[in-house]
C-alpha cells in the first residue's frame, strides 16, 4: 500500500461487514422498506479477490435473504465453478438490498439511497475484480450507456478496480442463445484469474 492509500484509509476506515449488514437491516432510507420480508446483504468471503454484483434481490432472495437461489443461483454455482471458483471463495451483493415490487427496475431515489452499502461492501472487501452481472449492474458500476450485449466479456476498469461485465445468469434460462456467451465469458474470468497480469489474451479490453 502506498502512503497516499494508507492516508487515505485513515481518513476514511473501512467499516466491517457485519456493521454494514446491520446498517442495512435497520435501513428505511426509501420506501421499498415498507415491502420488504428482510433485507439482502450479500454472502461470502469477506476478503474475496471476486465481487459479483446483480440488480436486486427477487421474490426467492426477499424470502431467504440471501442472493442468487432458486434456478439462477443454482445455474451460478454451475458458471463459477467453470471459473474455477466456489460460490464461497466469492462475495455476491446487488446495487439494492430490498426488493422492487414485481421485480421492476431500480428507481433513482432507490438507487441513491441504497448504493452508499455498496460503496462501503466494496471498500471493505477491497476486491481484484468486480464481476457485473446484467445490463444494470454493468452500467450502474461503469457509470455507461453502453449495454451488456456491447461490453460482455470485455475487461473494464472502474477507478482501480477492474470490472468484468457478463450476462445476468437469469437471462440464460430465458434466452438458450446466452447460455454460451455465459459460460464463454466465465471460462474467460478463470484465464483473467489465473494470468500473471490479471489479462488473459483470450479478453478484449476496452477503456
Amino acid at each position: 500500500m502506498t502512503s497516499s492509500q494508507t492516508n487515505a484509509a485513515r481518513q476514511h476506515p473501512h467499516i466491517p461487514l457485519d456493521e454494514l449488514r446491520a446498517q442495512v437491516a435497520a435501513c428505511r432510507q426509501c420506501p421499498l422498506c415498507e415491502g420488504r420480508t428482510q433485507t439482502v446483504f450479500g454472502v461470502g468471503n469477506p476478503e474475496a479477490r471476486v465481487l459479483i454484483v446483480g440488480e436486486a434481490p427477487g421474490k426467492n432472495e426477499d424470502l431467504q435473504g440471501e442472493p442468487f437461489v432458486g434456478a439462477a443461483g443454482k445455474y451460478l454455482n454451475e458458471l463459477l465453478a467453470i471459473a474455477g471458483l466456489a460460490r464461497d471463495e466469492v462475495f455476491i451483493a446487488n446495487v439494492l438490498k430490498c426488493r422492487p415490487p414485481s421485480n421492476r427496475d431500480p428507481r433513482p431515489e432507490e438507487i441513491q439511497a441504497c448504493t452508499p452499502f455498496l460503496r462501503e461492501q466494496t471498500r471493505t472487501i477491497d476486491p481484484e475484480f468486480i464481476v457485473t452481472l446484467g445490463n444494470f449492474a454493468t452500467k450502474f458500476i461503469l457509470k455507461t450507456d453502453v449495454g451488456i450485449t456491447r461490453l460482455h466479456g470485455t475487461l473494464q476498469r472502474a477507478g482501480r478496480f477492474k470490472v468484468f461485465p457478463i450476462f445476468h445468469p437469469a437471462a440464460a434460462l430465458y434466452d438458450g442463445k446466452k447460455r454460451e456467451a455465459l459460460e464463454n465469458d466465465f471460462a474467460t474470468l478463470g484465464e483473467l484469474l489465473s494470468a500473471p497480469d490479471g489479462r488473459a489474451a483470450t479478453a478484449s479490453s476496452s477503456s
